[in-house]
Protein backbone atom coordinates (compact mmCIF):
# COMPACT_ATOMS: atom_id res chain seq x y z
CA UNK A 1 0.00 0.00 0.00
CA UNK A 2 1.18 2.92 -0.76
CA UNK A 3 2.12 5.65 2.04
CA UNK A 4 0.35 9.31 1.10
CA UNK A 5 1.71 10.84 4.30
CA UNK A 6 4.23 13.23 3.05
CA UNK A 7 3.53 14.43 -0.34
CA UNK A 8 5.99 16.44 -2.36
CA UNK A 9 3.72 18.98 -4.62
CA UNK A 10 5.71 20.82 -6.91
CA UNK A 11 4.25 24.34 -8.67
CA UNK A 12 1.67 24.31 -5.76
CA UNK A 13 1.65 28.09 -6.31
CA UNK A 14 0.44 27.91 -9.63
CA UNK A 15 -3.25 27.43 -11.23
CA UNK A 16 -3.93 23.77 -10.98
CA UNK A 17 -1.28 23.25 -8.14
CA UNK A 18 -2.96 25.44 -5.69
CA UNK A 19 -6.07 24.09 -6.41
CA UNK A 20 -4.65 20.51 -5.59
CA UNK A 21 -3.60 21.65 -1.92
CA UNK A 22 -7.38 23.38 -1.47
CA UNK A 23 -8.66 20.02 -2.53
CA UNK A 24 -6.38 17.45 -0.37
CA UNK A 25 -7.19 19.64 2.28
CA UNK A 26 -10.67 19.59 2.36
CA UNK A 27 -10.78 23.59 1.24
CA UNK A 28 -12.73 23.50 -1.86
CA UNK A 29 -13.16 26.19 -3.91
CA UNK A 30 -15.54 25.36 -6.38
CA UNK A 31 -18.12 28.34 -5.95
CA UNK A 32 -20.36 25.72 -3.19
CA UNK A 33 -20.40 22.66 -4.69
CA UNK A 34 -18.93 19.94 -2.41
CA UNK A 35 -15.91 18.41 -4.13
CA UNK A 36 -13.89 17.98 -0.75
CA UNK A 37 -13.88 14.30 -0.76
CA UNK A 38 -10.08 13.87 -0.66
CA UNK A 39 -9.87 12.09 2.55
CA UNK A 40 -6.33 13.06 3.14
CA UNK A 41 -4.60 13.50 6.60
CA UNK A 42 -0.67 13.80 5.59
CA UNK A 43 1.58 16.44 4.82
CA UNK A 44 2.31 18.58 1.96
CA UNK A 45 5.28 20.06 0.95
CA UNK A 46 5.08 22.98 -1.32
CA UNK A 47 8.15 23.43 -3.61
CA UNK A 48 7.39 26.48 -5.87
CA UNK A 49 10.01 29.10 -7.37
CA UNK A 50 7.79 31.05 -7.56
CA UNK A 51 8.45 32.52 -11.71
CA UNK A 52 6.16 35.58 -12.68
CA UNK A 53 2.78 32.97 -12.58
CA UNK A 54 3.72 31.34 -9.07
CA UNK A 55 1.11 33.36 -6.39
CA UNK A 56 1.74 32.20 -2.92
CA UNK A 57 -1.21 34.22 -1.75
CA UNK A 58 -3.52 31.80 -3.64
CA UNK A 59 -2.71 29.62 -0.53
CA UNK A 60 -3.39 32.33 2.15
CA UNK A 61 -6.09 29.96 3.95
CA UNK A 62 -3.90 27.07 3.66
CA UNK A 63 -0.93 28.85 5.56
CA UNK A 64 -2.90 30.42 8.11
CA UNK A 65 -5.42 27.17 9.10
CA UNK A 66 -2.09 24.34 8.11
CA UNK A 67 1.14 26.41 8.22
CA UNK A 68 3.81 26.83 10.29
CA UNK A 69 2.07 29.24 12.85
CA UNK A 70 -0.85 27.68 12.82
CA UNK A 71 -0.32 24.88 15.74
CA UNK A 72 -1.43 22.13 14.07
CA UNK A 73 1.39 22.20 10.81
CA UNK A 74 0.84 20.01 8.06
CA UNK A 75 1.47 22.55 5.01
CA UNK A 76 5.18 23.30 4.49
CA UNK A 77 6.53 25.80 1.95
CA UNK A 78 9.63 25.70 0.20
CA UNK A 79 11.30 28.23 -2.17
CA UNK A 80 12.97 26.04 -4.35
CA UNK A 81 13.75 25.50 -7.74
CA UNK A 82 13.14 21.67 -8.88
CA UNK A 83 16.68 22.41 -11.26
CA UNK A 84 18.36 23.00 -7.75
CA UNK A 85 19.45 19.32 -7.26
CA UNK A 86 20.94 19.84 -3.88
CA UNK A 87 18.10 21.33 -2.21
CA UNK A 88 15.45 18.74 -3.99
CA UNK A 89 17.33 16.38 -2.06
CA UNK A 90 17.46 18.03 1.16
CA UNK A 91 13.87 18.38 0.79
CA UNK A 92 13.28 14.65 -0.14
CA UNK A 93 15.66 13.83 3.44
CA UNK A 94 13.96 16.32 5.37
CA UNK A 95 10.57 15.39 4.70
CA UNK A 96 10.82 12.08 4.20
CA UNK A 97 8.76 12.41 1.11
CA UNK A 98 6.79 9.22 -0.31
CA UNK A 99 4.45 10.85 -2.79
CA UNK A 100 5.54 13.17 -5.54
CA UNK A 101 3.15 14.90 -7.40
CA UNK A 102 4.32 16.89 -10.33
CA UNK A 103 2.40 20.15 -11.48
CA UNK A 104 5.55 22.43 -12.11
CA UNK A 105 5.87 23.83 -15.25
CA UNK A 106 6.09 26.43 -17.49
CA UNK A 107 2.92 26.45 -19.42
CA UNK A 108 2.28 29.61 -21.85
CA UNK A 109 2.69 28.43 -25.32
CA UNK A 110 2.95 32.05 -26.29
CA UNK A 111 5.69 32.86 -23.78
CA UNK A 112 7.46 29.65 -24.98
CA UNK A 113 7.52 30.99 -28.63
CA UNK A 114 9.29 33.92 -27.62
CA UNK A 115 11.80 31.92 -25.31
CA UNK A 116 11.90 28.52 -25.31
CA UNK A 117 14.87 27.96 -23.07
CA UNK A 118 13.06 28.44 -20.28
CA UNK A 119 10.51 25.93 -20.82
CA UNK A 120 13.08 23.25 -21.63
CA UNK A 121 15.21 23.62 -18.82
CA UNK A 122 12.28 24.11 -16.33
CA UNK A 123 10.20 21.05 -17.77
CA UNK A 124 12.40 18.99 -19.29
CA UNK A 125 15.62 19.41 -17.04
CA UNK A 126 13.58 19.91 -13.55
CA UNK A 127 11.64 16.66 -14.27
CA UNK A 128 14.84 14.81 -14.60
CA UNK A 129 15.84 16.02 -11.35
CA UNK A 130 12.99 15.43 -9.45
CA UNK A 131 12.92 11.95 -11.46
CA UNK A 132 16.17 10.91 -10.41
CA UNK A 133 16.51 12.30 -6.84
CA UNK A 134 13.44 10.19 -6.26
CA UNK A 135 15.26 7.67 -7.38
CA UNK A 136 17.76 7.49 -5.38
CA UNK A 137 16.03 8.10 -2.68
CA UNK A 138 13.63 5.76 -2.75
CA UNK A 139 16.55 3.35 -3.50
CA UNK A 140 14.11 1.97 -6.18
CA UNK A 141 15.24 -0.54 -9.05
CA UNK A 142 14.24 -3.70 -11.61
CA UNK A 143 15.44 -5.66 -8.91
CA UNK A 144 14.37 -3.90 -6.14
CA UNK A 145 10.36 -2.50 -7.52
CA UNK A 146 8.33 -0.72 -4.82
CA UNK A 147 4.52 -0.39 -4.45
CA UNK A 148 4.58 2.46 -1.12
CA UNK A 149 5.67 5.51 -3.12
CA UNK A 150 4.79 6.88 -6.51
CA UNK A 151 5.84 9.90 -8.99
CA UNK A 152 2.58 11.15 -10.38
CA UNK A 153 3.38 13.17 -13.82
CA UNK A 154 0.60 15.79 -14.58
CA UNK A 155 1.18 16.96 -18.33
CA UNK A 156 -0.73 18.00 -21.38
CA UNK A 157 -3.15 17.22 -24.10
CA UNK A 158 -1.56 19.75 -26.33
CA UNK A 159 1.61 16.31 -26.69
CA UNK A 160 -0.79 14.72 -28.75
CA UNK A 161 -0.95 18.01 -31.83
CA UNK A 162 -3.88 18.80 -33.53
CA UNK A 163 -6.63 17.05 -34.36
CA UNK A 164 -9.17 17.12 -37.35
CA UNK A 165 -12.97 17.69 -37.14
CA UNK A 166 -13.47 14.45 -35.76
CA UNK A 167 -12.05 12.35 -33.02
CA UNK A 168 -10.30 12.05 -30.02
CA UNK A 169 -7.35 11.42 -28.22
CA UNK A 170 -6.29 8.34 -26.56
CA UNK A 171 -4.13 7.53 -23.63
CA UNK A 172 -2.55 5.50 -27.43
CA UNK A 173 -2.52 8.62 -29.57
CA UNK A 174 1.40 9.07 -31.16
CA UNK A 175 3.25 12.33 -29.96
CA UNK A 176 2.84 15.14 -32.28
CA UNK A 177 3.79 18.70 -30.69
CA UNK A 178 3.70 21.72 -32.45
CA UNK A 179 5.17 24.39 -30.04
CA UNK A 180 8.11 24.53 -27.61
CA UNK A 181 6.23 24.39 -24.69
CA UNK A 182 4.02 20.87 -25.55
CA UNK A 183 7.31 19.67 -27.20
CA UNK A 184 9.12 20.21 -23.38
CA UNK A 185 6.15 18.60 -21.79
CA UNK A 186 5.96 15.51 -24.25
CA UNK A 187 9.81 15.04 -23.44
CA UNK A 188 9.00 15.35 -19.79
CA UNK A 189 6.70 12.54 -20.57
CA UNK A 190 8.97 10.51 -22.25
CA UNK A 191 11.69 10.64 -19.83
CA UNK A 192 9.06 9.80 -16.78
CA UNK A 193 8.19 6.61 -18.43
CA UNK A 194 11.78 5.88 -19.66
CA UNK A 195 12.64 5.75 -15.34
CA UNK A 196 9.84 2.85 -14.77
CA UNK A 197 11.18 1.16 -18.09
CA UNK A 198 14.49 1.58 -17.00
CA UNK A 199 14.73 1.96 -13.27
CA UNK A 200 11.52 0.46 -12.12
CA UNK A 201 10.24 4.08 -10.46
CA UNK A 202 6.86 3.83 -9.82
CA UNK A 203 5.70 6.10 -11.83
CA UNK A 204 1.70 7.50 -13.30
CA UNK A 205 1.51 9.98 -15.94
CA UNK A 206 -1.73 11.50 -16.99
CA UNK A 207 -2.81 14.33 -19.74
CA UNK A 208 -5.38 16.77 -19.25
CA UNK A 209 -7.51 19.23 -21.46
CA UNK A 210 -7.92 23.35 -20.68
CA UNK A 211 -8.39 23.81 -17.05
CA UNK A 212 -10.44 26.82 -15.34
CA UNK A 213 -11.42 27.90 -12.13
CA UNK A 214 -10.13 30.05 -9.42
CA UNK A 215 -6.42 31.40 -9.01
CA UNK A 216 -5.63 31.45 -12.72
CA UNK A 217 -3.08 33.58 -13.99
CA UNK A 218 -4.56 36.66 -15.57
CA UNK A 219 -2.79 36.27 -18.79
CA UNK A 220 -4.90 33.15 -20.06
CA UNK A 221 -8.04 33.20 -21.65
CA UNK A 222 -10.89 32.99 -19.25
CA UNK A 223 -9.52 35.44 -16.53
CA UNK A 224 -7.77 37.79 -18.80
CA UNK A 225 -11.48 38.23 -21.11
CA UNK A 226 -13.11 38.01 -17.54
CA UNK A 227 -11.14 41.24 -16.50
CA UNK A 228 -10.80 43.07 -19.58
CA UNK A 229 -14.69 43.36 -20.01
CA UNK A 230 -14.86 44.46 -16.35
CA UNK A 231 -12.20 46.84 -17.45
CA UNK A 232 -13.67 47.98 -21.12
CA UNK A 233 -10.60 47.01 -22.44
CA UNK A 234 -10.18 45.37 -26.21
CA UNK A 235 -10.63 41.16 -26.34
CA UNK A 236 -7.97 40.06 -28.30
CA UNK A 237 -9.26 36.65 -30.74
CA UNK A 238 -6.36 34.66 -32.74
CA UNK A 239 -7.09 33.93 -35.88
CA UNK A 240 -10.71 33.32 -36.96
CA UNK A 241 -11.62 32.35 -33.82
CA UNK A 242 -13.04 28.83 -33.93
CA UNK A 243 -9.95 27.08 -32.94
CA UNK A 244 -11.17 24.34 -30.49
CA UNK A 245 -10.44 23.36 -26.62
CA UNK A 246 -11.92 21.10 -24.43
CA UNK A 247 -12.61 22.88 -20.91
CA UNK A 248 -12.19 21.23 -17.86
CA UNK A 249 -12.98 22.24 -13.78
CA UNK A 250 -9.54 22.46 -12.10
CA UNK A 251 -11.36 20.68 -9.29
CA UNK A 252 -12.52 18.17 -11.36
CA UNK A 253 -9.61 17.41 -13.33
CA UNK A 254 -7.57 17.44 -9.21
CA UNK A 255 -10.22 14.61 -8.35
CA UNK A 256 -8.85 12.90 -11.39
CA UNK A 257 -4.98 13.08 -10.03
CA UNK A 258 -6.13 11.75 -6.89
CA UNK A 259 -7.85 8.45 -7.55
CA UNK A 260 -4.76 8.06 -9.80
CA UNK A 261 -2.26 8.64 -7.01
CA UNK A 262 -4.37 6.27 -4.85
CA UNK A 263 -5.62 3.72 -7.54
CA UNK A 264 -3.48 3.22 -9.95
CA UNK A 265 -1.13 0.88 -10.76
CA UNK A 266 2.51 1.65 -11.57
CA UNK A 267 3.48 2.64 -15.07
CA UNK A 268 0.08 4.05 -16.59
CA UNK A 269 -1.12 6.49 -18.30
CA UNK A 270 -4.37 8.58 -18.26
CA UNK A 271 -6.44 11.16 -19.83
CA UNK A 272 -8.54 13.71 -18.18
CA UNK A 273 -10.68 15.33 -19.78
CA UNK A 274 -14.43 17.65 -19.49
CA UNK A 275 -15.87 16.22 -22.57
CA UNK A 276 -16.75 19.90 -23.07
CA UNK A 277 -15.59 21.00 -26.58
CA UNK A 278 -16.16 24.59 -27.86
CA UNK A 279 -14.81 26.90 -30.09
CA UNK A 280 -12.95 30.18 -28.67
CA UNK A 281 -15.33 32.58 -29.93
CA UNK A 282 -18.26 30.94 -28.89
CA UNK A 283 -16.65 30.67 -25.73
CA UNK A 284 -15.99 33.82 -25.76
CA UNK A 285 -19.80 35.14 -26.42
CA UNK A 286 -20.94 33.39 -23.46
CA UNK A 287 -18.52 34.76 -21.33
CA UNK A 288 -20.05 38.06 -22.41
CA UNK A 289 -23.26 37.58 -21.70
CA UNK A 290 -22.48 35.61 -18.20
CA UNK A 291 -20.01 39.06 -17.12
CA UNK A 292 -22.08 41.35 -18.76
CA UNK A 293 -25.26 40.05 -16.54
CA UNK A 294 -23.22 40.20 -13.33
CA UNK A 295 -22.15 43.85 -14.19
CA UNK A 296 -25.28 44.96 -15.82
CA UNK A 297 -23.42 46.21 -18.97
CA UNK A 298 -24.88 45.86 -22.62
CA UNK A 299 -23.68 42.40 -23.99
CA UNK A 300 -23.62 43.87 -27.35
CA UNK A 301 -21.56 46.96 -26.81
CA UNK A 302 -18.82 44.61 -25.05
CA UNK A 303 -19.21 41.92 -27.97
CA UNK A 304 -18.01 45.33 -30.38
CA UNK A 305 -14.43 45.07 -28.56
CA UNK A 306 -13.87 41.67 -29.95
CA UNK A 307 -10.30 42.11 -31.96
CA UNK A 308 -9.08 39.61 -33.96
CA UNK A 309 -5.38 39.61 -33.96
CA UNK A 310 -2.81 37.58 -35.99
CA UNK A 311 -2.92 33.86 -35.61
CA UNK A 312 0.23 32.69 -33.42
CA UNK A 313 2.28 29.98 -35.12
CA UNK A 314 1.66 26.58 -34.57
CA UNK A 315 -1.81 26.97 -33.33
CA UNK A 316 -3.12 23.39 -32.54
CA UNK A 317 -6.88 23.74 -34.46
CA UNK A 318 -9.32 20.94 -32.32
CA UNK A 319 -8.27 19.07 -28.76
CA UNK A 320 -10.42 16.80 -27.42
CA UNK A 321 -9.75 13.57 -25.40
CA UNK A 322 -11.60 10.84 -24.63
CA UNK A 323 -11.26 9.51 -20.81
CA UNK A 324 -13.19 6.48 -20.90
CA UNK A 325 -10.21 4.87 -19.42
CA UNK A 326 -10.34 6.58 -16.26
CA UNK A 327 -14.18 6.54 -16.29
CA UNK A 328 -14.31 2.75 -16.52
CA UNK A 329 -11.32 2.01 -14.51
CA UNK A 330 -11.14 4.52 -11.56
CA UNK A 331 -15.06 5.46 -11.47
CA UNK A 332 -14.21 8.67 -12.11
CA UNK A 333 -16.22 11.60 -13.85
CA UNK A 334 -16.45 15.44 -13.42
CA UNK A 335 -19.06 16.78 -11.16
CA UNK A 336 -19.16 20.52 -11.98
CA UNK A 337 -21.20 20.88 -15.39
CA UNK A 338 -19.89 23.65 -17.55
CA UNK A 339 -22.71 26.20 -17.33
CA UNK A 340 -22.34 26.15 -13.69
CA UNK A 341 -18.40 25.76 -13.06
CA UNK A 342 -18.32 28.82 -15.93
CA UNK A 343 -20.75 31.28 -13.59
CA UNK A 344 -18.64 30.08 -10.84
CA UNK A 345 -15.48 31.02 -11.89
CA UNK A 346 -16.64 34.36 -13.32
CA UNK A 347 -18.12 35.36 -9.66
CA UNK A 348 -14.34 34.43 -8.11
CA UNK A 349 -12.99 36.86 -10.60
CA UNK A 350 -15.10 39.67 -9.85
CA UNK A 351 -15.07 38.89 -6.63
CA UNK A 352 -11.32 39.26 -6.12
CA UNK A 353 -10.00 42.45 -6.87
CA UNK A 354 -7.62 42.18 -4.71
CA UNK A 355 -5.99 39.23 -6.28
CA UNK A 356 -5.92 40.71 -9.17
CA UNK A 357 -4.70 43.81 -8.83
CA UNK A 358 -1.86 42.41 -6.64
CA UNK A 359 -1.14 40.19 -9.34
CA UNK A 360 -1.62 43.62 -12.27
CA UNK A 361 0.81 45.93 -9.67
CA UNK A 362 3.65 43.16 -9.08
CA UNK A 363 2.52 43.19 -5.32
CA UNK A 364 1.93 39.78 -5.03
CA UNK A 365 6.09 38.96 -5.19
CA UNK A 366 6.60 40.33 -1.94
CA UNK A 367 4.01 37.66 -0.57
CA UNK A 368 6.68 35.66 0.58
CA UNK A 369 9.00 38.00 1.77
CA UNK A 370 6.43 38.98 4.50
CA UNK A 371 5.83 35.45 5.31
CA UNK A 372 9.03 33.19 5.09
CA UNK A 373 12.72 33.74 5.65
CA UNK A 374 13.91 33.29 2.25
CA UNK A 375 16.57 30.78 1.64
Amino acid sequence: MRKLKNILVTGGCGFIGCNFIHYLFGESTAGGKNFTDADFSGNIINVDCLTYAGNAESLNDIEKKYGKNSGNQRYFFEKVDICDRAEIERIFSQYDIDTVVHFAAESHVDRSILGPETFIKTNVMGTYTLLDVARKYWNVSLDNIRDDVLFHHISTDEVYGSLGEEGYFLETTPYDPRSPYSSSKASSDHIVMAYYHTYGLPVTLSNCTNNYGPFQFPEKLLPLMINNIKTGKNLPVYGDGKNIRDWIYVEDHNRGVWEIVKKSPAGEKWNLGGENEWQNIKLLNTVIELVSEELNLNSDDVKKTITYVKDRPGHDRRYAIDCSKAKNQLGWERKMTFEEGLRSTIKWYLSHDEWISHILSGEYKDWINRNYEVR
